[in-house]
């Protein structure tokens, strides 16, 4: 069995191509949209990619199921559980699609996978259950747990509410992922477990940064687990509790999954723009520019009116997801050797419309074809308490809420940067807004939406400490 964890390290998203290295077929579980790399990754090893499936409909990025199955003539499995209001549209009358249940096999060569029912991050939520027929094997070797069991964590239970705005929805949730995790209990300790996501994913709390573990090492030491055995209340207040606030784009992302994303073909080639180009573009107000530039200070100091900061690390995606408008033109502001993994990180989360790209060098010639860079003010937490006595200043913290509970500065509103943008009606539109988080990056990116929404912005560029909070 040739077996790989394929890993978007932005996302924390984890695919697996399995294939029978006999019959030389594969099957991709829970691929992104751009899947031309898993078909690359396919031929090097001298398989062909016939089948994809998916453990449940994501929330954090668009799937790629769609596209293997219209433009490379694949079979998809898909859930059949959790109820009519969870089956996948786009699969209706395709008889390119099998829809499974708990119990049922199917096989890409000498591969055989096992569905088994897991809901409770979502009610059609299924894992995989893998054993290498092949070489003989009568037992699974392991589960493709998609957003089921993590290391160190199981799949957060609340964003049908949270995310997807189904009220009363997380409870319930989590009292189903209750059975589903006393399942693990009867699964081999020698068993491999394969998640769905790593260490920076927003679908839990506490995700391990290793990519694997085994169902006996779990159970020995996971606090979600140790939490199930304390019985079903005990579980659900441990689950709930202290889960981050799930970025805004979310909710676009499962009904986009449900419904079947767009197709997307060859990856989008935006064209190189010159300074002067830069000029013209700042002045149409649908398209946005995405500044990526490491130096925040950089960006504070000299950018394009309206741009949004969302620098090339990890949190890129995110930031765009919750920023830019999905019918927006984007212009992105990196350098050449960038602009493909910028294109796909796009396009991961529906972001297609990727019209131009400039160097960060063509700001000069922006300013030399008289385009105006605006500034925005930075100051230091000492400056914070001065200015926060002022009844025309509002200090934002845009930190998650838990942090924000635990310490923060007298007077603040907390609204965290991942939801920023549907709820700005929230904010004094007359007011100076003092942004912070907890060393300046999140506020970075929060000061950027806030310029380009027309607020007065003052940003904070300093290590938030115990000392600075005033409850």
């Amino acid at each position: 069995m040739f077996f790989r964890q394929i890993v978007d390290p932005k996302l924390a998203q984890h695919a697996y191509l399995l294939g029978c290295q006999r019959t030389r077929e594969a099957m991709i579980i829970d691929p992104e949209r751009d899947v031309d790399r898993y078909v690359a990754i396919a031929r090097r090893e001298g398989l062909r990619i016939v089948a994809a499936a998916e453990t449940h409909i994501h929330a954090d990025f668009l799937s790629g199921c769609l596209e293997l199955v219209e433009r490379y003539g694949c079979r998809a499995y898909l859930s059949a559980e959790g109820g009519a209001a969870w089956q996948y549209e786009w699969a209706n009358g395709r008889e390119s699609v099998t829809l499974v249940r708990h119990g049922d096999r199917f096989g890409v060569g000498g591969v055989e996978f096992e569905v088994v029912h897991t809901p409770g991050h979502t009610p059609e939520h299924i894992s995989f259950l893998i054993t290498d027929r092949g070489a003989g094997a009568t037992e699974p070797m392991g589960m493709v747990s998609g957003d089921f069991v993590f290391v160190g964590d199981m799949g957060r239970p609340d964003l049908l509410e949270t995310a997807a705005g189904q009220a009363g929805a997380m409870e319930p949730s989590a009292r189903r992922l209750y059975g589903s995790a006393r399942g693990v209990f009867d699964l081999p300790d020698y068993l491999r477990i394969w998640p769905g996501h790593g260490a920076g994913s927003a679908c839990g709390k506490a995700l391990g940064a290793i990519p694997d573990t085994t169902a006996g090492y779990e159970k020995r030491f996971s606090p979600a687990l140790a939490a199930v055995q304390q019985g079903e209340d005990a579980f659900v207040d441990y689950i709930l509790e202290g889960q981050p606030e799930p970025p805004l784009y979310f909710g676009r992302m499962k009904e986009q999954n449900r419904r079947g994303p767009a197709l997307l073909g060859p990856l989008p080639r935006p064209r190189e723009l010159s300074g002067a180009d830069l000029e013209e573009v700042h002045r149409d107000p649908i398209t946005v520019v995405i500044d990526t530039r490491a130096d925040r200070m950089g960006y504070y100091a000299g950018h394009i009116r309206g741009s949004i900061y969302a620098p090339l690390n990890n949190s890129f995606p995110t930031i765009a997801g919750c920023y830019v408008d999905p019918v927006s033109d984007m212009v992105v502001i990196c350098h050449r050797a960038e602009v493909e993994s910028v294109v796909r990180d796009l396009v991961r989360i529906g972001l297609d419309r990727v019209a131009g790209w400039a160097a960060p060098e063509a700001l000069v010639e922006f300013q030399e074809a008289g385009g105006e860079l605006a500034s925005i003010e930075v100051v230091d937490f000492p400056e914070v308490n001065r200015r926060r006595k002022d009844p025309g200043v509002q200090v934002l913290d845009v930190r998650q809420a838990s942090e924000f509970a635990a310490a923060r500065i007298e007077g603040a509103r907390n609204i965290t940067h991942t939801r920023l943008a549907g709820r700005l009606a929230e904010l004094p539109r007359g007011d100076e807004l003092v942004v912070h988080c907890l060393s300046g990056a999140r506020a970075s990116a929060a000061a950027s939406l806030l310029e380009r929404e027309g607020f007065r912005v003052t940003a904070v560029n300093d290590l938030f400490r115990p000392a600075y909070s005033r409850r």
